[in-house]
Order: C-alpha cells, then structure tokens, then sequence
C-alpha cells in the first residue's frame, strides 16, 4: 500500500473512532509529518485522498477540518484478492434477466440501471440535430454506411482524443454500436476458444457475457476500490504464460469508480507490453472526473513507448457517448491499433455498418462545440449526488456497510455485512419498484453476494432520499 495511503487510513481511523470530531480541525501538514515521521509530500497526498473520500475540506488561510457529515460516511471496501484459477462463465440468462428488470417501465426509482437521468441529457438538441441531419442528407441517412463509420464523425472523435493523450486520426478508428459492440469486437479479434482473459474483481457484466458468448475463461484479479487493477496481481498472472489478453476500466470504473494512478497506469502497460498480451481499455467514462483534469488513457502510455520502442500499438482502446450525451443513440468507437484490419472484418461481419442518422447527429453536436460545457455540468452534478447518496448510505443502511468513494462517474459499489443476501434484496427492493444491481453478476466466480451497485445518477429529490432509506431498512430487517 502507498505510504500516503496509510497516513490517510490513520486519519480516517481518528475520524470514525470520534478522536477527531466533525467541525474539528486535523493537525497541520507540518504536525502529521512530524508525528508520523513521513514527508510534507506524503501528508499532502494523504490530505488529498481525505478530500476526495468526503471526510475533510479546506477552509481557506485556515487548515483542514473534519467535514459535518464524516461521522456518518462508511468506511471504503477493501481491496479485492485475486481468484486462484480462471473460471468458466455460465450466468448470461441471469444477467440478461437483472438488466431487463433494472430497465423495466414504472419503476419509483431506477438505482439498478448504469444511465443518467434524462434530466442530465441535451436530449431536445440531439433530437433536433436528429431530424436536421435527415432532412439535410435524405439519402445518405438512410443507406448503408462505410464499416469504419462517417469520416466526419471520426475527425471529431480523434480530436476529443487529444485530452486523454492519445494522438488519432479519423483513419486510426472504427465507429461502433455502443461499447458494447466495441468491447466485443476487440475480444473476438485478440481471444480464441478456451483463452484466458484477465479482468479487474468485480468488474463490468457487460465483459462477462462477452466471454461467455466466446468461451473464454476469466481470471478475476486484485482490485483496489480507489486505485483499480493490481499491476503486481496482473505480473504473478503474466508469469504464468496463459493470459490471451487483459480487459481493464481505468478511469472511474463500472463498479466501482476507481481512478488508475499515472505510474500506475503507465508499469501496467509495460508489462503487457513486454509479453506482448494485448491490452483492452474501456474508456466510456473517463470524461466524467470529479476534480482536475481528465485522466490520461492507458493507450496514451502505450504511443509513448510504441515511439520508443517501435514494435507498434498494444491497447485496443475503445468509449461510447452513452453515459454523457445519449444512450439511445448507440454510438461508440474503438482505436484498434495494429489489429485494426481484424476489427473492420469482424465489424462487416457482425453489424456491417452504425447507423448513419446517429453519427450524423453526434457529429453535429461535437462540431458545434458544447460538449465541454456540458460535461463540466455533469460533473459538478455526479459530484453532488455521490456525496449525498454516500451520507444516507453512511445513515440508513446496517452496521458494517462499506461503501466506494469514486474519483468521478456516478456508480457507488455497496459491500454490507455477510448475512445481507444481495439477490433477496434485489427481490424486496424490485416488490417496491425500486431497482438496485446485486454483486454477483460483476463477478466471474460469483463473488459478492453481500454487494449491490447504485447509480446515482437520479435529481436529487425526497423520492429518491426515500428509495435509499428503504433499501437500506430492507437491508437491515435481514441482519435483524
């Protein structure tokens, strides 16, 4: 673990323990360096940390200070271990059954769908832009498409590319269905038959049918809630020569939100790099950051080295613009890199084309240069939401509950006590019309029957303060 980690979990220990009272002041940077015998640069990142776990704020020309709400935030989960052997993957009914039920029509409170709100969306603008794309081009919009997707399209996507560090062309990419169709398409071009794969614990279900329709083997590896994949789990699994390929969300990752560090970021390309396993990169929210500036991509780290080195690109990176402009839609892209060729075939082969009206659409959007203005607004709003739904967790739910305190996005990854059944609260929760995602299905091996995830992604209104209070009241009645 960091030694700023630790320094902030002593902290955070003095916090919960009622040593250090909400409203207090924290000792200065200069007392905590002192008492713990760690650099003023160590404290700094530990008060960081304790700033973006909700526990402490800076008064300005004062110090750092206890936040009011600190007393009722749960503490985070600990880092998941690895699983001693790949497992074989037969849950896809189930998981098809959980997601159409979290979407279902009528629900008081959808926590179980991984969507924003309509209210966070420009949806009058898409819709407009929608119907001025058809009008404009009547028959282009309504013919076949080139496989890679519309060029003008593309050119937007490379330039939005530059924030993260990658450098693209409209020629480096291919215009998806999603990122679904992204994360399936690169699978199927790097994995064959009885393959292993290597995926963060728990991760995205959306992977998990994807190996499962592949017959692919997933190894679950150490996850850290706030720091994402171990890249020491990911070299022990290396060493073992069998990995086909490593499937990773490194920033604010679904479930959990965890924010990859840099260094980080750049020894897990490395590593892959040097064994030549390839690397898929899910990037469909790395635009959704609470503070500072958008997160590098792993494949940024990997042009860096493709130049040093010159053995061409590892990273299959791939996004969407289904959390930020419009799910419905269904356009996302991919950045194949030396198996680009591959990812055309496969593309022809499964979907032929995106539909042209949408990427006409987004196109649009992107041009007209809005999207900034509108992610800072989603992210000032997931921000506000995290922290409120962490306090009523903190609040409503049973002793013992633990609860992610994400970089960025708007999920939260609940682990309650071990006599909490998460599949039996799903049930109560959905009797209520309320949805809620349980553990297991972000698990290979079926981990995490005391789990849920929540979207938070709802206007805060008595309605939804309500949802969770009840949750977290069905959740108790089973510790009672």
């Amino acid at each position: 673990m960091p030694l700023y980690r630790e320094v902030a979990d002593d902290i955070e220990q003095l916090i919960h323990q009622g040593t250090l009272a909400p409203g207090t002041r924290i000792p200065s940077l200069r007392k905590t360096s002192r008492r713990l015998a760690v650099s003023l640069t160590t404290v700094m990142e530990a008060y960081r940390l304790l700033e973006d776990r909700g526990l402490v704020e800076v008064r300005p020309q004062s110090g750092h200070y206890v936040k009011l709400a600190a007393a009722n935030a749960p503490p985070e989960p600990a880092r998941t271990p690895t699983c001693d052997a790949p497992s074989e993957l037969d849950a896809a009914d189930l998981i098809e059954q959980l997601v159409r039920e979290a979407s279902q029509p009528g629900l008081v409170m959808p926590f179980g769908a991984a969507v924003p709100a309509p209210e966070f969306l420009p949806i009058s603008r898409l819709n407009g832009l929608l119907s001025r794309a058809v009008r404009r081009e009547p028959i282009v919009s309504q013919s076949y498409d080139s496989i890679p997707g519309r060029p003008e399209l593309r050119r937007q996507i490379a330039r939005l590319a530059v924030a993260g560090g990658s450098s693209l062309t409209a020629d480096d990419l291919v215009v998806t269905t999603g990122a679904q169709e992204a994360i399936s398409l690169a699978l199927r071009v790097v994995v064959r038959p009885g393959d292993t794969v290597a995926i963060e614990s728990p991760t995205y279900h959306g992977f998990l049918q994807v190996l499962e329709n592949l017959h692919v083997k997933a190894l679950e590896l150490a996850t850290d809630p706030r720091e994402g994949i171990c890249p020491d789990a990911v070299a022990e699994a290396l060493s073992d020569g069998q990995l086909a390929a490593v499937v990773v969300v490194s920033s604010f990752g679904n479930p959990m939100g965890h924010r990859m560090p840099d260094q980080y970021r750049r020894l897990l390309v490395q590593r892959l790099r040097a064994a030549r396993v390839p690397l898929i990169e899910d990037d469909t929210y790395g635009e959704l950051g609470f503070e500072g500036p958008r997160p590098r991509t792993l494949h940024s780290f990997d042009q860096e080295l493709a130049t040093e080195d010159g053995a061409g690109s590892n990273v299959l990176l791939l996004s969407s613009f289904s959390k930020i402009l419009a799910p419905g839609l269904r356009v996302g892209w991919i950045a194949p890199g030396r198996f680009r060729k591959e990812v055309v075939m496969q593309k022809y082969a499964s979907s032929l084309a995106t539909a042209t009206p949408t990427q006409l659409a987004i196109a649009d959007y992107l041009a007209a240069g809005g999207l900034s203005r509108h992610v800072r607004k989603l992210r000032r709003s997931f921000k506000d939401l995290v922290r409120r739904m962490i306090t009523e967790i903190g609040e409503h739910f049973p002793s013992g509950t633990r609860v992610t305190r994400p970089a960025g996005g708007y999920l939260l990854w609940v682990e309650m006590p071990e006599d909490v059944d998460a599949f039996a609260l799903h049930r109560a929760a959905l009797a209520e019309d309320i949805s809620i995602t349980p553990g297991p299905i972000f698990s290979a091996s079926g981990r995490y029957g005391n789990c849920i995830r929540l979207n938070c992604a709802v206007p805060w209104s008595d309605t939804v303060a309500r949802a969770i209070r009840l949750v977290g009241e069905l959740a108790r009645s089973q510790t009672d």
